[in-house]
């Protein structure tokens, strides 16, 4: 009788049909809202015969970009320039990143520090780069490299070869040969060794509670292997060397003002919003779990990292992502101090060919690129360290 009268329940009152009716009416409405949009842009840009589409990418950009990783000139395409702007925010977005979770984490650290002074500076670090709009920030360290330090004749020697003027910093380098491919092939065969060295470590350690002396190891792993390679490879020691030749300096490679202070605004102000995740992450685990820690023997430095930041990992990671995708973003900022990220080379494509609708298109295509495999990455890290509950 039951399932009778549940059959005779009106369509207008079954809650499961509604739901889908209302989600296929939702759809419906944003296709067509959609469709009204889309067909009434092309018919505006048609009758102001604005030509649309991406064949533009073809043609020849006629303009020039100041820093590029790969080789680049006025006659390449404007699909060729966007490469170059695609590969300038990738490389400031990625050292950013490392070096902000890395610099964070030692504010947060310091943070909890029972060093009065150590945990004053570190507060005092936090709420002043907090407070600072990160735009004025850049700003800062834009007119700190062009007008406070002295030009090129007057550069500041920091070390033997190493140069601080308002054209960057300029450094030698060693002079490409093969023994650094063999030493790069060494390195790479390093950091796999570490990686089932430390999966072996961990294993023995849950067995026998003996603890490896994994850092020391590591450490010997990365450096020995590539030196090994360089030796076989012939011990190369030629360097390219920086030398002033009239105004400005030759040889060696020299790390532009806009890079150098776009780079340093973003790790200094994203820093001190990862210090406060990570004092946050790690006040999450209570204090018992430190205290059990230290009564059967562990050390400061081995309670930090086998009991203390694995727990709070699983507080951590969720807005460390948030502050990574942050400082992806706000590296399209580097617009205002003249650094040639996406933004800046899409920017001047915009201004040359009027393809206003393609271009803004193609920034929220690569942004979107980058914080989606960004959050990817992290999910994927975050089920990793997740502690699976028994």
């Amino acid at each position: 009788m039951h399932s009778t009268q549940a059959e005779k329940v009106p369509f207008l009152r079954d809650p499961d049909k509604l739901a889908i009716l209302y989600q296929l009416l939702t759809v419906i409405g944003v296709g067509l809202l959609s469709y009204y949009l889309i067909a009434n842009t092309l018919a505006n840009l048609e009758r102001q015969n604005i030509s649309t589409g991406f064949s533009f990418l073809e043609r020849e950009a006629a303009f020039e970009i100041g820093e590029t990783l790969v080789t680049y000139s006025a006659a390449d395409s404007y699909g060729r320039a966007l490469l170059v702007g695609f590969l300038n925010t990738l490389i400031v977005s990625f050292i950013g990143i490392v070096l902000t979770v890395i610099l964070g984490t030692i504010l947060g650290i310091a943070r909890l520090s029972s060093n009065w002074l150590v945990a004053r500076l570190s507060a005092i670090y936090i709420e002043v780069f907090q407070d600072i709009p990160i735009l004025l920030q850049l700003f800062f360290w834009y007119a700190f490299f062009y007008e406070i330090l002295p030009g090129p004749r007057q550069a500041l020697s920091l070390l033997p070869g190493v140069f601080l003027c308002n054209r960057g910093l300029i450094f030698g380098v060693p002079v490409w040969h093969q023994g650094f491919q063999y030493a790069i092939l060494a390195l790479l065969l390093a950091v796999v060794l570490l990686f089932f060295l430390k999966r072996w470590a961990a294993a023995r350690q849950a067995a026998s509670g003996k603890i490896f002396p994994l850092f020391r190891v590591g450490l010997l792993l990365v450096t020995l292997l590539p030196l090994l390679g360089w030796w076989l490879g012939g011990a190369p020691t030629a360097m390219s060397v920086p030398e002033l030749t009239g105004f400005n300096f030759r040889g060696g490679l020299s790390i532009s003002p806009e890079f150098t202070a776009l780079l340093l605004g973003l790790v200094l102000y994203t820093a001190a919003f990862v210090a406060e995740v990570v004092r946050a992450g790690i006040q999450s685990v209570g204090k018992g779990q430190r205290e059990a820690a230290l009564s059967i023997g562990l050390r400061s430095g081995h309670v930090l990292n086998l009991v203390i930041l694995p727990q709070a990992l699983r507080v951590i990671v969720p807005p460390l992502t948030s502050q990574m995708l942050n400082l992806t973003k706000n590296s399209s900022l580097a617009v205002a101090i003249g650094y040639p990220d996406f933004v800046s080379v899409a920017g001047t494509t915009i201004n040359q060919t009027g393809q206003a609708i393609e271009g803004v298109a193609l920034i929220m295509v690569v942004y979107l690129i980058f914080s989606l495999s960004t959050s990817a990455f992290m999910n994927w890290y975050n089920k990793k360290i997740a502690i699976v509950e028994r």
